[in-house]
């Protein structure tokens, strides 16, 4: 998944972003799809939180849109709502426009996204915020150009999943969390995608209540990546939010 960056003509990158950093995420190679289950799953929170659209058409960013694989699962349920991905990486939008009918080139920082304050129904911010620095101000931005009640739905890998329990218990490195840029260090698989940070359930509620939100829901779903004799298992872990691979968050703007 891409993170998001600034909106208009050139996107300066921020001082405070490590070297290399816009780069990486600027790269074609890098996997920008984080799965159809969670993508679903996150689609039907937010299709129940705003209704249908027969009660009057909302608008819904696609923050840190990536390639648009998540709007086109989601599309079928948000019918009639006007989808709108936004993402810094050029690439991304190019990909993204085969799957939504509108995209903006935005960031979360150095000026913020092209969005006047209190105009958006509800943000999606999947699996975004792990490879955000400053985390802080992007939930800041997004509170801003949300309208007061405004939904935020948030998913984002589980630092507590069930199998990285057991991980940390040998000794390993949990999934999810990389020590590089360039390759994957003691633990298991293969793709680099620039995770900065991961949230226990805990900690993803307090951080969002912290800045300004009203947490309504927490749920779990499945990861694409885990391996398949223990993708019933993985499943099964959704029913304990707190254990799950992901985390979906549903949130409303105070």
């Amino acid at each position: 998944m891409t993170t998001t960056g600034t909106t208009g003509a050139a996107a300066r990158p921020a001082p405070e972003r490590p070297h290399g950093l816009r780069d990486f995420y600027e790269n074609p190679a890098v996997p920008v799809a984080s799965g159809d289950a969670r993508s679903l799953r996150q689609a039907r929170m937010l299709a129940a939180a705003l209704g249908p659209a027969t009660r009057g058409a909302r608008v819904v960013l696609d923050v840190g849109c990536g390639d648009g694989s998540a709007a086109r699962v989601a599309a079928p349920l948000l019918a009639g709502h006007r989808v709108i991905g936004v993402d810094w990486s050029q690439d991304a939008l190019r990909r993204a426009s085969g799957h939504l009918p509108y995209v903006v080139r935005g960031e979360l920082t150095d000026g913020g996204l092209p969005f006047a304050s209190g105009t958006v129904d509800a943000v999606l911010f999947s699996e975004v915020v792990e490879h955000l620095v400053d985390p802080d101000a992007a939930l800041d931005e997004l509170r801003r150009v949300l309208r007061p009640g405004g939904h935020l739905m948030l998913s984002t890998p589980n630092l507590a999943a069930w199998y990285n329990r057991g991980l940390l218990l040998a000794g390993v490195q949990p999934v999810f969390s990389e020590v590089s840029l360039r390759a994957i260090h003691g633990r298991p698989g293969r793709e680099v995608v620039g995770h900065l940070r991961l949230y226990t359930a805990r900690a993803l509620k307090e951080f969002v209540a912290a800045s300004g939100f009203d947490v309504v829901r927490l749920a779990g779903a499945p990861f694409h990546g885990v391996p398949r004799p223990l993708r019933a298992l993985d499943r099964l872990a959704c029913a304990v939010p707190g254990a799950a691979s992901i985390l979906l968050l549903h949130a409303r703007r105070i």
